[in-house]
Order: structure tokens, then sequence, then C-alpha cells
């Protein structure tokens, strides 16, 4: 009966160590099954060129286990939503005075989490080569997006074509902070912004204020194409990562931002765009 007894105890022991053995194992295998695993990371993006620089960025990423899916919008609404609603991790489209914007009217709880790349806006004429040739009463069409008038009224200003009122911080200039203007010239402000370049091929005017992506989608060069470019030197506009807050600590969030700003990345902004889209990393 003792023997029986000792035996049925040490067959108990055996038994909880090999169970013991078998917890420890399986928790290993499911930790290397973690380091593994891939982390998909959506990020909402206009097509050109941001979606195309991400494009470029996915290879990178995909090396650090993150799978980048890209979601494209054509409009300035439509991806601060989906951000807020939780349908995207980011969204690469907007600069800083225009994300502020956004945060002041709608509320969002959004931070940038780092800067990629500026499109300088650029003027464009099918009928005059330079800003000195517009005749007094030009007539100069820009979006009816009022967080790019400062940025467009800025640039005019900077090329003395136009003066802004005194005491009127820049970014937020409107038409109506216009004090000094010589030529006369009249703007129109009605379109939204991704049909200032349908207006322009169709020769509405007589000059255009055209995004830079806009102008790129629409088969343009900005630095070759316009009349006048807006300088990248200490530009406040450039576009951002934004992520709702708190996720600008993510480490998937890091690592793109990372990619972006890479070496291999800014010498794929230069060699494509050749200058009419700049990297933040070489601006600063």
């Amino acid at each position: 009966m003792k023997k029986s007894l000792l035996t049925i105890i040490f067959a108990l022991f055996v038994a909880v160590l090999v169970a013991c053995g078998g917890a420890d194992q399986k928790g290993t295998e499911g930790a290397e099954g973690a380091e593994g695993e891939t982390t998909t990371l959506k990020v909402g993006a206009s097509p050109v060129p941001h979606a195309e620089i991400l494009e470029e960025v996915k290879p990178l990423l995909k090396e650090q286990g993150i799978e980048l899916e890209i979601v494209e919008f054509t409009d300035y609404v439509l991806p601060n939503k989906a951000l807020a609603e939780e349908e995207l991790d980011a969204n690469y489209f907007q600069h800083e005075p225009y994300l502020e914007g956004q945060i002041a009217d709608n509320g969002y709880k959004f931070v940038n989490a780092g800067g990629v790349h500026i499109e300088p806006i650029g003027v464009y004429s099918k009928r005059y080569k330079s800003l000195e040739d517009l005749p007094e009463g030009a007539k100069i069409i820009m979006s009816n997006s009022v967080a790019d008038h400062g940025r467009m009224l800025s640039m005019l200003e900077e090329k003395g074509l136009i003066t802004i009122k005194e005491g009127v911080e820049k970014t937020a200039a409107t038409i109506e902070d216009i004090d000094e203007n010589p030529k006369k010239l009249v703007f129109e402000a009605d379109i939204e912004a991704p049909m200032v370049s349908k207006a322009y091929a169709n020769d509405e005017a007589d000059a255009f204020l055209i995004n830079g992506n806009y102008a790129l989608e629409a088969g343009l060069n900005p630095a070759d194409d316009s009349i006048a470019l807006e300088s990248a030197k200490d530009n406040p506009y450039v576009n951002l990562i934004v992520v709702r807050e708190g996720d600008e600590a993510r480490e998937d969030i890091k690592a793109l931002i990372d990619a972006l700003r890479s070496e291999k990345i800014q010498e794929f902004i230069d060699t494509k765009y050749k200058g009419s889209v700049i990297s933040a990393a070489k601006s600063e």
C-alpha cells in the first residue's frame, strides 16, 4: 500500500513537471510568433505626390514588419474625418495652418507627427510669361480654400504685386486684407481647389494660383511651367503626417516618419519631382 502511494505521488510529480515544461515551451513559441507578426498601418493620402511617396516607403517598412496600406483621397475634408472616426491610423495631405484650422473648426484631437515635404504653390498663365507682364485689371483665379489664401497672397506680396494690411497674420490673410494693389488685380475665389487646374487648361483667366499637388495631377511641372513659384525657405507649409493625440508615440508611426525622411526617399523626391516637391529634411 505504501509502495503504491509512493508510486502515485511520484507519477503526479512527473506530470506536474511535464505540464510546467510544456507551458514554458508553449510560452516561448508564442513569443517567437509575436515577433514574426506583421503590423498593418493604414494611411490616407492625396494621390500626388503623397501616395506616390508612400509607395516608395512600403519596402522600407516591410523590412520592419509593417505592412503599409494606402487609402487615396481627392479632397481636403474626408481624410481628417476618416482619421477622427478611426478608419485610418494617420493621414498625409495637409500643412500646419490647415491642420490648425481644422482642429479649431471641428474639435479634432490631432497632432503633427512629423513634416515630410513642401509643395510650392505656383502662378500659371497661358497668356503671360511673367508676373511683370500681367496687365492692369488682370483676372486671377484661386481656390475657395480660405486656409490657402494667406499663403497665396503672401507669395504675391513677396513677388511685389500686392501688400497685405499691417497687423494681419500672413497665414490668415484674405482677399479683403489686401492693402495696396497697384495693378488693380481682380481675384476670384469661388471654385474648389482641384478645379483651378481645369480652369487654367481652359484659359479662363489671366493667371491662376494652383496648389502643387493639383498642378502635378494635371501634368504640370511647377518648377518649369509656372511663371512664379513660392520659395521653400522658411516655408511654414510643410506637408505633415497627422495622427490622433497619443498615437505619435507609436513605434509604427515613428518608423513611418523615419522612412519618409530617410536619404533614400529624399533622393526619390529629388529625382522624380525635380524641384516641384522638396523634402522637408533638406529645407531645414
